[in-house]
């Protein structure tokens, strides 16, 4: 509403009801004041002052080992990436959203990983950080990053940041949430959303106040070096209530473990990051942000063994891994009883990749080789222009999209005496136009029915030249994606629903045998969900049960020659189901608790391969996590200690039996101390606790992966102190 509203002296410690409704500011505090001891006077067109009633009773105040933590969110959920605001208990879908709060909000180190811990069926391949193919639901095609479209869409705010380039892994800092929407998601956010929607949402420049904030951070890891990272964010407003300016930066130095020959861990990580937002409130309702971002991620070395549990390995090449994006956004959006929002985003996103080609590459004919290198150039343009609100008892949202994507890809052979081969290029050009809406009618006091659907014409051209022939694909599509739900909700608190969601994803070109190009086919999922998400007192609970089918899945393969394609594998079949639960005890105890079991098979074989195992690659069979955390007072500071644990069950690395190598099986443990003291908050944290040494991933060389077992074991105990000063 863009009021302030405040008192002399401290806010007191008083439980508070939540509010529901369209409510006038004086309505709304009255409402939240009642039975408090204190009433809101109005002393300006946009402030309110609290004053003490004499005399009057109030609520018991709520003690230092009572208060909420960021681990659970006390206040009302409102998810954005359903293109409307609407309250997590009002979302017919399955939609999981990870607060970041304390000092995960400042620290470098916060990213998907942090985030895949908390959510069920959110998972991702363990080559590292920048490498990672992200997977929801069991939609995994491959674990291999070759040159088919990503099954999960990553976002920033309004912006797509990705189309086909591997998880670009942004670091978690200065961010408000991170919304997971699961399942295909075409109606609303058209091709390649076939697993679902990974959005980060940012703090925006706040036009009202003066802020700065940094964090320090230290790092310890067993059997590797000493890591050290900071951040530090600025609020500036420029023009009081009109214009404010946003500074974000960040870096870190983490840690490497692994000694290869004489190269001492030599697989650490260096990231920076730097972002800068401008909003400007326009007046009549209009607001506008500009947003500027970069992430600049290195990676010396990769970070697999030869053997389980090692940290280890004989001398070889280095094997360093670049990702690095450039992003601008501009969104404008007005306010009112029809929401109006218009946005576009570009972005440049370049990923670099080394392996050690002295082993596996001679096949190629060129004598001595030495590296292979595989660069890739990703360019996005995401433009929108949407509109939502309510006619009678209708609730709409309708919509116009322009989405452009590119990919070059270049692999590169090089040998000695500065000799090299190029062994296949890409040029991929798609675009998608598309209409969708979705439509909410109220079938009666209790029961909605919600329709959406997205009205799609896209155009692909591919060129790919290979050592033996070059071929290309022009290919244009119009079609739809449809989408609908029933919800019930009986009673505040309580939702059931019934989803139907589809999406498709482009075909394009491969290298078929003898060095000729083929073409792919498109494929396209189907899933129908159903869940139950239910609040009682103190107590969140929520239940998601979805079956999924697949047709023609793209998957990229790993050739006998180590070049990654991709081919039509066939027909698939998905079924599980997800619970989380969490929970508030007196005493200022907190759990948070949930699992995940799923079936992930091929139906239909199109390999050619003689498969015993028909299960899908990467996704594990089951997963279980449970975080419990305390709250207390210790003297003048505000307290936290909470321990978590997860468990991650079987999975596999490929469809190919030469290949099928298991992994997964091992467990994630945590210990956290964090105290706040005014403007201080410092952080202890140590993960792995047990220092586990479980396979999380079984790839790390695609040259050497037919001759040599690969082991991407846990990283090892670490030990990481954080502070933070926040004004």
């Amino acid at each position: 509403m863009r009021v302030s509203v405040g008192l002399e002296g401290s806010l007191p410690r008083l439980p508070t009801r939540p509010l529901h409704g369209e409510l006038t500011v004086d309505k709304a505090l009255t409402r939240l004041l009642r039975g408090s001891g204190y009433v809101a006077r109005r002393v300006g067109p946009t402030a309110w002052r609290l004053e003490r009633v004499p005399n009057a009773p109030t609520r018991a105040p709520l003690s230092a080992s009572s208060r909420p933590t960021p681990l659970i969110p006390a206040a009302e959920i409102v998810v954005s990436a359903t293109k409307r605001e609407l309250t997590l208990e009002k979302v017919p879908a399955a939609v999981s959203v990870v607060t970041v709060g304390g000092t995960d909000r400042f620290d470098p180190e916060s990213d998907t990983r942090r985030v895949a811990e908390r959510v069920e069926g959110l998972s991702s391949t363990g080559q590292g950080p920048g490498r990672n193919r992200m997977f929801l639901r069991g939609v995994a095609d491959s674990p291999f990053g070759g040159k088919s479209q990503a099954t999960v869409a990553v976002l920033l705010d309004d912006a797509r940041l990705t189309y086909i380039a591997p998880d670009p892994d942004i670091r978690l800092v200065d961010v408000d949430r991170v919304e997971v929407l699961k399942g295909p998601q075409g109606s609303l956010y058209g091709n390649g959303a076939l697993g679902g929607i990974y959005r980060i949402v940012t703090k925006r420049a706040d036009t009202s106040v003066f802020s700065i904030a940094g964090s320090v951070n230290g790092q310890s890891i067993a059997d590797g070096e000493l890591g050290a990272g900071g951040s530090a964010v600025v609020n500036v407003p420029i023009v009081p209530d009109v214009t404010a300016l946003r500074l974000v930066a960040y870096g870190e130095r983490s840690l490497g473990w692994i000694n290869t020959g004489e190269r001492p861990d030599s697989n650490g990580i260096t990231v920076v990051g730097v972002r800068a937002g401008l909003r400007v409130e326009a007046g009549g309702g209009w607001r506008a942000d500009l947003t500027g971002f970069g992430q600049w991620l290195q990676t010396h070395d990769s970070n697999y063994t030869y053997r389980p549990e090692a940290h280890e390995r004989p001398a070889q090449l280095p094997e360093p891994h670049d990702n690095d994006l450039v992003h601008g956004s501009l969104r404008l959006a007005h306010e009112g009883r029809t929401q109006i929002v218009l946005s576009s985003g570009y972005t440049d996103h370049i990923v670099h990749d080394r392996y050690d080609a002295s082993q596996g590459a001679e096949s190629f004919g060129l004598s001595d080789p030495q590296t292979l290198d595989d660069d890739a150039h990703y360019t996005v343009w995401d433009s929108e222009a949407r509109a939502s609100g309510r006619w009678r008892r209708l609730a709409w949202l309708g919509g116009l999209s322009h989405v452009e994507a590119r990919q070059d890809v270049t692999s590169v052979l090089e040998g000695t005496g500065g000799r090299a081969l190029t062994l296949e290029r890409v040029e991929r050009r798609e675009t998608e136009s598309a209409l969708f809406g979705e439509a909410t009618l109220p079938l009666s006091g209790v029961l909605d029915a919600t329709l959406g659907g997205r009205l799609f014409h896209t155009t692909l051209h591919e060129l790919r030249t290979t050592v033996a022939k070059e071929g290309f694909d022009d290919v244009t599509r119009t079609g739809v994606t449809p989408s609908g739900s029933l919800s019930w909700h009986p009673r505040e608190g309580r939702l059931l629903y019934l989803r139907y969601g589809s999406a498709v994803r482009q075909g394009g070109t491969t290298a078929g045998k003898n060095g000729s190009v083929e073409n792919l086919d498109e494929d396209e999922l189907m899933t129908l969900e159903g869940g139950w998400r239910q609040t009682v007192g103190n107590i969140a609970l929520d239940l998601g049960l979805y079956h999924s089918w697949w047709r023609d899945i793209q998957s990229d393969v790993l050739l006998a020659n180590g070049l990654v394609e991709t081919a039509n594998v066939g027909d698939g079949a998905i079924t599980g189901a997800e619970l989380s639960l969490k929970a508030r005890f007196d005493g200022g105890w907190q759990l948070d608790a949930g699992g995940m079991i799923q079936s992930a098979m091929l139906t239909r074989d199109m390999s050619g391969l003689e498969m015993h195992d028909r299960r899908l690659p990467v996704v594990p069979s089951w997963t279980l996590r449970g975080s419990l955390a305390r709250s207390f007072a210790l003297k003048a500071w505000d307290a936290m200690v909470s321990a978590g644990a997860r468990y991650v069950g079987p999975a596999r690395l490929s469809f190919d039996p030469a290949l099928d190598r298991p992994m997964g099986r091992y467990l994630e443990t945590t210990l956290r101390f964090e105290a706040r003291r005014g403007p201080w908050v410092v952080a202890l944290e140590g993960r792995n606790v047990l220092n586990a040494r479980g396979n999380s991933f079984a790839y790390g060389n695609p040259l050497r992966l037919f001759s040599d077992r690969q082991f991407v074991r846990q990283d090892p105990f670490a030990l990481r102190l954080s502070v933070v000063f926040a004004l």
